[in-house]
Parts: C-alpha cells; structure tokens; sequence
C-alpha cells in the first residue's frame, strides 16, 4: 500500500497547496465568495461537474448499482437532469443578478421581507449537506488507513477547512478543478473498464444476474419520481449550486458549460450503476451495497491504481464538502447573522473586512460542521431532512419569483413557512424517509403561495422594475476583467 499512500498524501498536500494560492487571491468579497464572477466556460463546467458529484453520487451510485442494477442510475441521473434544466432554463438570468446568496434574490424580487426566514431554511439545508459530505471521509479513510471514524472525520475535514478558510471560492475553485480530473481519470477511465473486464464482460454479467439488473425502470416508477422531485429540483434552487451560477463570467458560460457539466453527470450516473453492477457479480453477499465501492477497489485494483481511484472518490466528497461549507457559511453571514444585526453587506465596503469576516464564518461553520458529522450516526435520514426542507420550503417562492409576476412577499413568506412545517410535520407522522412528507408539502407551499398572493396586494411596480432591471443585467456591477485562469 506504500505507493497508493504516496498518491494520496501528494493529493491532500496539493489540496492545502491550492488553498495557500487561493488565498494570496482572494482580496475582496466578490473574489473570496464567487471568484470575482470569472470563470470561463471549461473551468465553470469542471467546478459544476465536481461540486454535484460527491460522495453520495460516487460511492452511493455505485451501491445502488449494486443493489439494483443499471436502474441504480437514477439517482445520480435526476442531479444531472436538474443541473441541465437550471443551466438552460435558469442560469443566464440567475448569474445576472449579480448577487451573493439565494436569499437576496428573494429579497429583490419581493421587496426585501424574504431574506432571514429563507436563509435560515437554506442553511438547515447547505449545513446538513456539509455534514453529511463529511462523514463519508470515515469509509474512504477506513480503507486507505484503518483508521478510527472520528480520527477520519477530523482528518478530512480539516483538510477541506484549511484550504476553504484560506482562499474562499477561488481555493475551492482550482481543487475542484483537480479534482474533477482525478475523479474523471479514477472512475470513468480506470474503475469503470477494469470492473467490467474483472466481471468477465456485459454477456458474463448478463448471465449471472437477474434480468431485472437490466430493466432500466427496475428500481421502480415510485422511486424515480421522488429522485427527481427531491433532486432534479432542488440542483434549480440550492445555494451551493446558485453560489458556482454566480462565478460566470457571463450568461453563455452560466448556460453552456452547466450544460456539458449536466452532461457529464448522465454519464458518470450510468457509469457507476455498471461499476456496482459488476461488483454485484464478483460480490454477490455483501453485507452492505455501500461497501460495494471501497471492496472492488480494495480487491481488484492493482498498486497505484488503487490510489488513484481512492483519491478519485475522496475528491468526490472534498468537492461536494467544500462547496457546501462555503454556502453555508456564506447564508449564515450574509443572510442571517448581518441581518440580525441590522446590517446589511454593500458593494464598496470595506472589502478586507468582509473577507475576514467570511473566512471567520467558514472556519466556524466548517468547526460545527466536523463535531456535528462526529456525533451524527444515520447520514440518509439528515440528508433527506435537508432536501426535504429545501424543497418543501423554498421550491415554490424562488420559481413563482422567476415565473410569475404575480407573486408576493407574503405568498412567498406564507409558502416558506407552510412548506417547511408541513414537511417536518409529516415527517414525523409518516417516517423521515417516507415520500409523502415532500409530496404533500410541495403542494401545501404552491396552494398557499398562490392563495396568499392573489389574496394580498400585488408586489409595488418600483420593486418589479428594478428587479427586471437587474434579471437584464442592468444596474450592476461589470464582471471585472478575465485573466488567464478563467479558461
């Protein structure tokens, strides 16, 4: 194991590198929180790419292949099919607005009354996705280490800390670019074609499983739309996902390379199914579909190799981490806590101060975020907890914003509230991870929304003009010049 050590610890000394380099960059808010809003398209795809594509998506894909054969695709599918409908539908007028959290968005398009309710919800959801990103170091660590689980947590998530601390969006930017082609390399090139050549081939594999394996739909009809209601739709309003539309540079990179990037995850979901397809056939009693990914890579990978593809799924987890600690640092600082004060961040400030004070709620967040993942044990139900809330609360009020001129400030609080507290409500009558308690909350939240909003006065014309204004890129700030790494 001495080689594939030596791969791994020049891969997380590389993360700390580039967290040192972002640093040296990062000299105002725009810089540290969305990379002064200039990546191009090549490297705005590979960020995109990398931030959806975590744990869950690498190591959780590959167990629902396992578990179900080539349908164990959806899940990972439905974030693609979501990152392609905000890239084409939604993100040119998302990065126009030139602002910093999701919150303010609402903010602008309702009149200023959305914004503490809202961040507090999507906090709730960044922090948990953080959390739950974090805990996944435990598996990748135990494989490559033998190492106890909190010694593991701590490990990779002061790593991912560190470099997010140091240079804000722009350290996070390069490593995920990194690791975008370690993951590609680890996967695509090496994990996928060597699982299916130790499997003996798609004939070998078609003729030890069940026929189900094969059927596309074989997860079943239930399943695929609750995927694509919790993830299609929330890839379209998380803060972690709206934070990477904010650092285009312009609407054809928000639109084109979120396309390739969606692209992309069509293909890494089919990829994994087949990788825990073909471990199926090699492992066929294994105690855990989870434990489908770490076994064929522990077993059947040769010396380096075997390193690379680990580093590979350990990119997976630091790319989703991290972008989930800078979102939710950044709600939490920008969304709750100066809004609580009485303070609300203007462009022209004094730009050191509020780096410093992003940075201090990053390395706070990220303190919370590692004791929270140590004490939590059941990683699914808080992880459907957050997408649940996210969906349920803020699906209704950030659409009906961008879709319907009449919506107001009180349909979008009313659906907000009724939303969240229809979810949490169900969930603990039906199970926190039954269906219903999404399905049924999603509906509450569109029934008062547009209830209250044809009940209440429509929103004030000044408020709507400045808001179509800013959607045509009007009345802001010009993206600063690009330089030669926004390729």
């Amino acid at each position: 194991m001495a080689v594939d050590y030596a791969v791994i610890v020049v891969y997380l000394a590389g993360m700390l590198a580039m967290g040192w380099w972002g640093m040296r960059r990062a000299k105002s808010k725009s810089e540290f929180l969305v990379a002064g809003r200039r990546l191009g398209p090549w490297m705005y795809s590979g960020t995109m790419a990398a931030i959806v594509l975590g744990g869950a998506s690498t190591i959780g894909g590959v167990g629902l292949g396992y578990q179900y054969g080539l349908s164990g695709a959806w899940m990972v599918f439905t974030i693609g099919l979501g990152l392609l409908a905000l890239s084409v539908f939604f993100s040119a007028r998302i990065a126009r607005l030139k602002v910093y959290t999701v919150s303010e968005m609402l903010d602008l398009r309702y009149g200023g009354r959305a914004g503490v309710i809202s961040g507090v919800v999507m906090w709730a959801y960044t922090l948990m996705l953080a959390v739950t990103s974090t805990i996944a170091y435990a598996t990748i660590f135990d494989v490559l280490f033998d190492v106890d689980r909190t010694v593991a947590i701590i490990l990779g998530g002061t790593i991912v800390v560190a470099y997010s601390t140091l240079g804000g969006m722009w350290s996070i930017t390069i490593t995920d670019m990194v690791q975008f082609v370690v993951k590609t390399v680890g996967v695509l090139l090496l994990l996928l074609p060597i699982a299916v050549v130790k499997a003996g081939g798609f004939s070998e594999m078609k003729a030890k499983l069940p026929t189900e394996y094969f059927d596309p739909l074989g997860i079943g009809g239930e399943t695929i739309f609750t995927y694509v209601l919790i993830y299609t739709f929330g890839m379209l309003i998380g803060q972690d996902i709206w934070q990477r539309v904010f650092t285009a540079r312009s609407d054809s990179t928000a639109r084109w390379g979120g396309t390739v990037a969606g692209t992309y995850c069509l293909v890494y979901a089919l990829a994994g199914a087949v990788i825990g397809t073909a471990a199926k056939v090699m492992y066929p009693k294994l105690p855990s579909a989870d434990a489908a990914f770490a076994t064929i890579v522990k077993d059947e990978l040769p010396v380096g190799v075997r390193g690379l593809v680990l580093a590979a799924a350990l990119a997976a987890v630091m790319s989703t981490s991290s972008g989930a600690l800078i979102a939710c640092a950044t709600v939490a600082n920008n969304d709750i806590w100066s809004r609580l004060r009485g303070v609300v961040a203007k462009e022209g400030g004094d730009e050191r101060d509020e780096v410093k004070g992003n940075r201090v709620f990053i390395l706070l967040m990220g303190v919370a975020v590692i004791v929270i993942a140590i004490a939590l044990n059941n990683v699914v139900e808080a992880l459907t907890v957050a997408y649940n809330l996210l969906v349920g609360g803020l699906l209704v009020p950030i659409l009906g914003g961008l879709l319907w001129r009449r919506g107001t400030a009180a349909g979008a609080l009313a659906a907000v509230a009724v939303g969240g507290a229809s979810v949490i409500g169900l969930m603990a009558g039906y199970g926190i991870l039954a269906n219903e308690p999404v399905y049924y909350g999603l509906l509450a939240s569109l029934a008062v929304y547009v209830a209250v909003s044809l009940a209440t006065k429509p929103t004030d014309p000044a408020v709507l003009t400045a808001w179509r204004e800013r959607l045509a890129g009007r009345g802001t700030e010009e993206p600063a010049t690009p330089d030669p790494v926004t390729v």
